[in-house]
């Protein structure tokens, strides 16, 4: 009797030593837990903490990958956007060579036969030689090495010298002296060098689609009037040939050359009128910029740095801006006065103000401006 109620108390004993044992072996893994748990959410608030975040490096890092198809589709397609750009404008060209040309000569009178042709070929020049200029034209490339440049910073994707104004291309992946933005439809960077030539080609393309949509705009009328009359007297003659009796006489048809040449006055205004549309709002954007003596680039650092001093109390100036007049005179060439029609108005292979590696002040500013960014 007794040896049972040892033997009872025994297991009884390690029963209890067993409970406890589990029980402190439980709260030793919970505190485990815990404690990894807080190292963890340390670690990570440790690498990803940086008092510079906001809202804009957040949508930045979230659209990387889209950044990075963009960079990489942009940068094979640049050959089939230039292919586009040079069809659509030889369409255009031969449209009206063909088709609008003869009723000119036809029907207006000399004085505006030679309006148009002067015009008209003036601007078609104008369109050829900036946009080969600003294909064929580098941007301009900061030297590799730091041996003339001062006061440069380094980049941190090609690890080279980088001049004021100078931004990497992730897609040409290299340098560019005052970078603008990568064209996919001129496949090159908008640079120092052929800025001026990106620009003119935008405006006189700008020009040229407004001049043909007000040209053709009765002629536009007349042809969409004649593709409905089409439409309305092809389906007459298909149930006339469907209910056709020995006395009925079949509506007549249009021929093959009248059906392309009105479909072609209607595609040449509709892509016009298109064209002039996005690519007018695109150049009023970079008359703006240029107005303001800055880049596309630019805007969004000086407009983030402008923020910036506001909260201070202190007025960001922009060192790289001589006044909205003779900005202009600096971005065109304008040296004399003779230079608006030599340079601005005939084609002119001049070359810009300054190397793109260093901003001093040009011949052409009549009033010199403190390089200060805030007072």
């Amino acid at each position: 009797m007794r040896s049972r109620q040892r033997m009872f108390a025994a297991v009884m004993r390690l029963l209890l030593k067993c409970l406890r044992l589990g029980r402190r072996r439980r709260f030793r893994l919970v505190r485990q837990a815990e404690q990894l748990w807080h190292y963890g959410h340390l670690c990570l608030r440790s690498l990803l903490y940086n008092s510079f975040t906001n809202g804009d490096v957040v949508l930045d890092s979230l659209f990387e990958p889209v950044y990075w198809l963009v960079d990489h589709v942009t940068r094979w397609f640049g050959v089939v956007f230039v292919a586009l750009v040079i069809g659509l404008t030889s369409s255009i060209v031969a449209i009206v060579y063909i088709c609008l040309l003869p009723l000119i000569l036809q029907t207006y009178t000399p004085a505006w036969i030679c309006w148009h042709l002067a015009y008209g070929h003036w601007n078609l020049i104008m369109i050829v030689f900036h946009y080969y200029m600003a294909i064929t034209t580098s941007p301009g490339h900061p030297p590799q090495a730091k041996n003339d440049l001062t006061g440069v910073s380094i980049c941190r994707k090609c690890i080279a010298p980088k001049p004021a104004r100078t931004h990497h291309c992730s897609i040409c992946n290299r340098c560019v002296l005052k970078m603008d933005h990568h064209c996919p439809w001129l496949n090159n960077c908008v640079g120092h060098y052929n800025h001026r030539y990106f620009f003119s080609f935008c405006l006189f393309m700008t020009m040229g689609c407004i001049y043909c949509s007000i040209s053709g705009w009765d002629m536009f009328r007349d042809a969409y009037a004649a593709i409905e009359r089409m439409k309305l007297l092809e389906k007459e003659r298909l149930q006339v040939a469907a209910n056709q009796t020995y006395y009925q006489t079949p509506p007549p048809t249009f021929s093959f050359r009248q059906r392309a040449f009105h479909k072609s006055v209607v595609y040449l205004w509709v892509l016009c009128s298109s064209v002039a549309l996005a690519l007018g709002a695109l150049t009023l954007w970079h008359a703006a910029l240029i107005t303001r003596g800055e880049t596309s680039i630019e805007r969004h650092i000086n407009r983030k740095e402008r923020q910036r001093l506001q909260k201070k109390g202190k007025v960001f100036r922009n060192p790289y801006s001589y006044g909205s007049w003779d900005n202009w005179k600096v971005f065109l060439g304008v040296d004399v006065p003779r230079h608006w029609l030599t340079r601005v108005l005939l084609p002119s292979p001049h070359l810009p103000h300054g190397t793109g590696l260093s901003w001093d002040l040009p011949p052409c500013v009549t009033e010199q401006r403190a390089p200060l960014l805030a007072i």
